[in-house]
């Protein structure tokens, strides 16, 4: 039993290396899903500022380990049939959280790319799009007030995703690899 989870500032790439690890086998959990669910319950559309709104509204209900809390039901379930790829560990209390409950069976996978390239996929990508305002402002929140930093300092693995797709599915296969 594996629980690997996939961690990286905005617009690194951590959707598309999840992917990679659910086209080998692990079943996926995308945390921010419990953020769409709570924004379709509430009738507010997708947008940054209304998916921060719910976000900071969450952590405050269930502190800042909220995601990794919400979701264990769901990662549990998945664990009865095979590793599982989660998409979006944020905080360092959601880490310590998993931690406390995984151990040794808990992987955390960074995807790291530059600021520069990162605002030009997100103002450019098809969905869930923000302006360079929006995305510089999201970077501050999630290191200023959620340490998205820590979980990304401790992986086990880092893949730096500064050129194309193929290098990074070849690093993602390549830690793929390894956890088998």
């Amino acid at each position: 039993m594996k629980v690997v989870s996939i961690v990286g500032m905005t617009g690194a790439g951590k959707s598309q290396v999840s992917r990679l690890f659910e086209e080998n086998g692990f079943t996926g959990i995308r945390f921010g899903d419990v953020t769409d669910e709570e924004l379709r319950e509430r009738g507010l559309e997708p947008s940054e500022e209304n998916e921060r709104l719910v976000r900071e509204h969450l952590r405050q209900e269930h502190g800042l380990a909220a995601y990794a809390r919400l979701n264990l039901p769901r990662i549990e379930q998945a664990l009865k049939s095979s590793d599982v790829v989660i998409d979006g560990l944020y905080s360092w209390e959601e880490y310590t959280y998993l931690k406390a409950c995984y151990g040794e069976n808990l992987y955390l996978v960074a995807v790291w790319s530059s600021p520069r390239t990162r605002y030009a996929r997100l103002t450019s990508r098809s969905s869930r799009r923000l302006t360079l305002e929006e995305a510089v402002s999201r970077d501050r929140a999630e290191i200023e007030n959620i340490a998205k930093g820590g979980p990304i300092a401790m992986a086990d693995f880092t893949i730096v995703n500064e050129s194309s797709l193929e290098n990074l599915k070849r690093e993602a296969e390549r830690i793929i690899s390894a956890l088998r």
